[in-house]
């Protein structure tokens, strides 16, 4: 796995959003940056090209995770992976809809983490 792989992290909670950012730079991941709501997100995929995506499922503005997530992939081809509070059956169905790499619960489990970006950059063959 590629330490020095690009992350966007898309989370529209401030303090969340910075935890995950000084978390991942802490591991040697290189943050392209944070994106607050789905529309922003896919924006600065288009522009960054992160090697992966970590995405919240509600986020503010008309464009859920989900709707992003799909997005993404279709068009850029970038792996998701969800990091959300939701559990439900519904949420966690609708989500896996996507097929994303991961699906991470809040609050995060530092190695849960690792784990997942590690799935995710293979997966890209980021070797």
């Amino acid at each position: 796995m590629v330490l020095t792989a690009k992350v966007l992290i898309v989370e529209d909670e401030a303090l969340v959003a910075r935890d995950l950012d000084v978390r991942l730079r802490k591991m040697g991941f290189k943050v392209t940056g944070v994106a607050s709501t789905g529309k922003d997100a896919i924006k600065s995929v288009e522009k960054e090209r992160p090697d992966v995506v970590l995405m919240d499922i509600y986020l503010k503005g008309a464009i859920t995770g989900i709707e992003a997530a799909k997005d993404i992939w279709k068009r850029f081809k970038v792996p998701v992976i969800y990091v959300t509070a939701y559990s439900d059956e519904k949420t966690v169905k609708k989500a896996m809809e996507t097929g994303p790499i991961g699906y991470i619960l809040k609050p995060i489990d530092e190695k849960e983490l690792f784990s997942a970006l590690g799935q995710a950059l293979d997966s890209k063959d980021l070797k």
